[in-house]
Formats: C-alpha cells, sequence, structure tokens
C-alpha cells in the first residue's frame, strides 16, 4: 500500500503537550507505518523561528525520513501569532491523493474534514487521521475513514 504523510507539527506537539505533557515520537510512527506499506511521500509543516531546539528536532525529522516544509513563524503588533500552513498541506495532500492509496494526516484541525470527505471521494483513496483525541474535532474524526488516537504508544 503507498501512503503519504502529512503532519502538522505545531497541532501535534500543542496537543501532544496540553493532553499529556509529553512529545510524540515521530520515530516510532514512522516504524509502524512503515511496517504497513511503502511511504512515498512523507511532508513535515513546521514554522521556523530559528532557535536550536527547533533546528535540531527538524534535523531529526529530516533524519526519520520527512521533508521539513519551513514557514516563517511571524508576531504581529497587537502579540497574536501567525504560522499557520492549513492551505500548504490541503493543496500537498490533494496532489498527492492521486497517486497513493491512503493519505495520512496527522492534526486535530477541523478545517482538514473537507478535504480528506474530497480526496475519498474523488480518489477513492483511505484517508486516515492520527490526533491526540481529547483534542481532535469530531468533524475531522467523522471524516475520516479511519481514526487512530495518539496515546501513550506514540508518545516519547
Amino acid at each position: 500500500m503507498k501512503t503519504a504523510l502529512f503532519v502538522d507539527v505545531q497541532n501535534i506537539y500543542y496537543t501532544c503537550r496540553q493532553a499529556y505533557g509529553r512529545q510524540f515520537n515521530y520515530r516510532k510512527f514512522w516504524q509502524t507505518i512503515s511496517a504497513e506499506g511503502e511511504i512515498t511521500l512523507a511532508n513535515a509543516y513546521a514554522t521556523h523561528r530559528g532557535d536550536d531546539g527547533q533546528l535540531k528536532f527538524q534535523n531529526a525529522l529530516k533524519h526519520i525520513g520527512f521533508t521539513v516544509k519551513l514557514k516563517p513563524y511571524i508576531s504581529r503588533a497587537d502579540g497574536s501569532s501567525k504560522g499557520d500552513w492549513d492551505v500548504g498541506i490541503t493543496i500537498d495532500v490533494l496532489e498527492a491523493a492521486e497517486q497513493v492509496d491512503r493519505v495520512i494526516l496527522l492534526s486535530g484541525d477541523g478545517d482538514f474534514d473537507l478535504l480528506l470527505e474530497k480526496i475519498k471521494r474523488k480518489h477513492k483513496v483511505k484517508a486516515d487521521v492520527f490526533g491526540v483525541p481529547a483534542l481532535t474535532a469530531d468533524s475531522l474524526i467523522d471524516s475520516a475513514s479511519q481514526f487512530f488516537p495518539i496515546e501513550e504508544s506514540l508518545l516519547l
């Protein structure tokens, strides 16, 4: 089974931290998915702040096999911030869905529910979601072919 992985890094980081006070185990996740079939594409979407810890993390993701896509982190004068990859993830998923059997999205963001419905209908692809159960939108869980809860076995 050809699989494409798409990781909303900020979402996974904050939901795992909020729910468990721990980090997601990307290496274990990769091993689990690669045992089920061929990973033909693996993108991790993150914001770039340039600090050393973040650079080490991004290099670790690359070493595992992910392509790391970075967007600048924007801090606004009003104190809010921006580093949203929703459109970029959507475009990449739409392009990849016609070439794979399975799309896996790591996110809890309900904005992706229509995207999953679209690729399932148009490309007859499995659209699976990994997310923290208490912090994943019901609409995203409902639109997934299968929802896999991020729990103890996938945490560091």
